[in-house]
């Protein structure tokens, strides 16, 4: 295999690989996000990781594949090395995850608390409705499109 087939076989499984991950957002895009997310991520380093073939080459292959063939077939001894090479970057992808959740964690709750739905106690009154005097600058006969209110709810 010489550098130029190299390279479209690398372009061909990268295709491939987004593809696949592509299926598989499609695929978690239901679930709760706690346990999407990190899915997602397992997902995005099994396919993505590449493990060192012939280091006298700097010739490299998809970790998930060169396992899966050395346990099949059980020729070579990559396993362990594209194994570790799998788990070394799972826990960095995992760190990096956990750090991006550390950071939007607190920015979700303060948009949560700004975004609060109004309280109850703020609707008018039927009173304050039927009264429009009570409720300077709010015309209730009208609705906040415009348009002429036909009956008027009572507050239970």
């Amino acid at each position: 295999m010489n550098e130029h087939d190299y390279m479209i076989a690398w372009g061909a499984y990268l295709g491939a690989g987004l593809g696949l991950t592509l299926v598989w957002f499609l695929m978690t895009g239901w679930m709760w996000r706690w346990l999407r997310e990190p899915l997602r991520v397992i997902v995005v380093v099994l396919l993505f990781t590449p493990t060192p073939v012939d280091p006298a080459n700097n010739l490299y292959a998809p970790a998930i594949a060169i396992t899966a063939l050395d346990v099949v077939f059980k020729v070579g001894n990559n396993a362990w090395r594209a194994v570790s090479d799998l788990a070394l970057v799972l826990l960095a992808a995992f760190g990096v995850y956990l750090l991006f959740v550390l950071v939007r964690w607190p920015i979700e709750r303060s948009m949560k608390k700004r975004r609060k739905e109004p309280d109850p106690e703020d609707e008018p009154t039927l009173r304050q409705l039927m009264q429009p005097e009570l409720m300077p600058g709010v015309d209730s006969r009208t609705d906040e499109r415009g348009d002429r209110r036909m009956r008027i709810e009572p507050r239970l």
